[in-house]
């Protein structure tokens, strides 16, 4: 088989482009070169419209193919431009590369796989790329990826806030809790921030949603409650949050009895922080059994400790009026405990109470929320941060978004299932 006609079946080309030539440059550029060209009575197409047109002129392109061996492969096209009525002049469309890429489909295919694995720097060393060509590559893909997605209709939302720099400067994200990934990302945590995605779902859209998990941000309530219809029966307050906000109260009442303990010479309380705030299914035997005589104690934090792990037990009820009777149980003893930071904890609970009612009820968690936002923190520190926001966003829905991102001439062969 003759270089040429390999190189045409290695590259998908096809009539009206032929390969003319085949060269192996061992200067500088220590590459091997393949020269294709039109046939010169093909029908010269508009690529926006399809309408054919008549040969404006050609301009010489280059592109960065798959290597061939040790050496990098490059393609190079006289490519016309075409007179069209409608859109004026306008370079054709070539089947090997989408528009404006420097590579071939095939090799931007390459690169994106490789950033499914690996940080930009690691791709762009490996593949003799600069930063710039690889973000590009991922640009494009997501700009595909978007495009080709459908009209979101779900059913169950989490929102949730990451950071975007250390300056307290935060996105929004978005996602879908039944299919676990990422929707819309928004800049800052603003109202007009999560109306933004509001309005995309359109109003058939938010009537549509049946649940709204997020934490205890007030320009998130505030949009849902203009947005979406019976608002408070919507929105969850996830229980995770719930136990951060108990944790930290239990942790202030055992650092402020610890102090009066160590004035009087009772060290009990020393390095005991983390035996009240784990979780007690997760302790081992051993550890718990050591835990006994601080939790049966009469200090002042075994309290606030037992009030903790009673709402822990006030989830997953199936009638709405057997959560209120429980978490009502449980208000009236904790805003009784005496202890301070249980009470702001529960005047709290009180203040969001259909959203944690409506917790204990659906079984919607903002877990996966929060597990997005651990990705999407291991993709900031992978990449050493981000500078540009978009470029920031285009990670997060590379990664996240589960989008069909090839170009559209390798469709066929990165079909999504």
């Amino acid at each position: 088989m003759q270089d040429r006609t390999l190189y045409a079946r290695l590259l998908g080309i096809e009539d009206p482009w032929r390969v003319t030539e085949v060269t192996l440059r061992l200067d500088e550029e220590q590459a091997v070169v393949v020269s294709v060209e039109m046939g010169p009575d093909a029908a010269l197409l508009c690529p926006k419209c399809q309408g054919q047109g008549s040969r404006y002129d050609s301009r010489e392109r280059r592109w960065r193919h798959l290597d061939t061996m040790q050496y990098r492969t490059i393609l190079v096209a006289d490519v016309p431009r075409v007179q069209c009525d409608e859109h004026g002049v306008v370079q054709i469309a070539v089947p090997w590369s989408d528009p404006k890429s420097r590579f071939t489909a095939l090799f931007e295919a390459l690169v994106i796989d490789w950033l499914k694995e690996a940080s930009f720097s690691a791709v762009a060393r490996q593949l003799s790329l600069s930063w710039d060509q690889v973000a590009g590559i991922q640009d494009r893909a997501v700009r595909r990826g978007l495009a080709r997605r459908k009209k979101q209709r779900p059913r169950r939302i989490g929102v949730d806030e990451t950071s975007f720099r250390k300056r307290a400067e935060y996105i929004t994200v978005v996602n879908d809790l039944d299919r676990n990934r990422v929707l819309w990302i928004g800049d800052e945590r603003k109202k007009q921030t999560l109306s933004a995605f509001y309005a995309d779902l359109g109003p058939r859209g938010c009537a549509r949603l049946e649940s709204v998990a997020m934490d205890m941000w007030a320009p998130y309530i505030s949009s849902t409650r203009e947005h979406v219809p019976d608002a408070d029966r919507r929105i969850v307050f996830d229980k995770f949050h719930i136990a951060q906000h108990l944790g930290r109260a239990v942790d202030e009442v055992r650092r402020a009895e610890n102090r009066e303990l160590v004035r009087e010479g009772d060290g009990r309380l020393k390095k005991t922080k983390y035996l009240w705030l784990t979780n007690p299914d997760r302790m081992s035997t051993q550890r718990w059994e050591g835990f006994a005589p601080l939790r049966d104690s009469q200090l002042r934090v075994a309290r606030a400790w037992a009030i903790k792990e009673s709402a822990m037990m006030l989830w997953g009820y199936i009638r709405r009026g057997w959560a209120e009777r429980a978490w009502k149980g449980w208000y009236a003893w904790a805003i009784r405990s005496r202890l301070e930071p249980i009470k702001r904890v529960a005047r709290l609970i009180k203040y969001y109470w259909d959203g944690v009612i409506n917790a204990a009820t659906t079984n919607v968690t903002n877990a996966r929320s929060e597990g997005l936002n651990s990705k999407i923190q291991w993709i900031k520190r992978k990449a050493c941060g981000y500078r540009n926001r978009q470029r920031f966003h285009n990670a997060i829905y590379f990664h996240l978004a589960d989008l069909d991102l090839y170009p559209d001439s390798l469709q066929s062969t990165h079909t999504k299932a």
